[in-house]
């Protein structure tokens, strides 16, 4: 029984870095569709969304049937619950994508403009939070978490500049208004990765170290 309980804790990680790995693909393709204006970037995100779902149920699946197999000990316990928990922000990190695809097609019929904003630099930040929680998850490494939750500061005032810019920009360009409105929601969607990425690196945290530190982030280096 402890056997086929190893078994599936590994088969729940790989299925979880599988779907970071989709997770991160659709965050890519999204803003690489709104840098290049395509549209056939945009279908691969909204078709990759259903993929994104049906790995999550199995995740939340898998889960809920190792819990129920045995009681875990405390580590696995915790293990469990934080990939169950990071399967949720990953799907939410799909669907950002989902609204930044969204709004490319939106746009897709305005005349291209040159808007004061650096959407890829953005979207390589949030994106490259995700990715360095995920490695902290993979290495089981609790310090590589705590920086995760460092970068956010980056890419929440990334965000507060390009709203005060595209502000000003509309102001100046009433032309603009619509293409900026659009910059401004893949800027809040790009934002809210970051936090999904955020929480991942707190779950992180709370498997290897077993503290919470949600909502008070600054406290995590004289927490351990």
């Amino acid at each position: 029984m402890r056997t086929r309980f190893q078994q599936g804790l590994h088969e729940l990680k790989q299925k979880l870095l599988a779907m970071s790995g989709m997770a991160e693909q659709a965050v890519d393709r999204a803003t690489q569709a709104y840098e290049a204006r395509d549209l056939t970037l945009c279908q691969l995100v909204l078709e990759g969304e259903q993929a994104i779902n049906m790995i999550e149920r199995e995740i939340d699946e898998l889960g809920l049937d190792l819990l129920a197999m045995q009681q875990p000990m405390a580590v696995d316990l915790r293990f469990i619950t934080a990939v169950m928990k990071i399967n949720a922000d990953l799907e939410r990190v799909g669907d950002q994508a989902v609204n930044i695809a969204e709004r490319v097609i939106s746009s897709a019929s305005l005349p291209d403009v040159d808007l004061p904003v650096d959407i890829p630099r953005m979207a390589g930040a949030a994106s490259g939070m995700v990715r360095r929680a995920l490695e902290a998850f993979i290495a089981g490494d609790s310090p590589m978490a705590e920086a995760v939750l460092q970068m956010d500061d980056v890419v929440d005032r990334m965000n507060r500049e390009m709203f005060q810019s595209l502000v000003k920009c509309m102001h100046d360009h009433p032309d603009t208004v619509q293409q900026a409105l659009d910059a401004l929601l893949i800027g809040r969607a790009l934002e809210r990765v970051a936090d999904h990425a955020t929480n991942i690196a707190e779950d992180v945290i709370f498997w290897v170290r077993g503290a919470d530190v949600r909502h008070h982030a600054e406290q995590v280096s004289t927490s351990a």
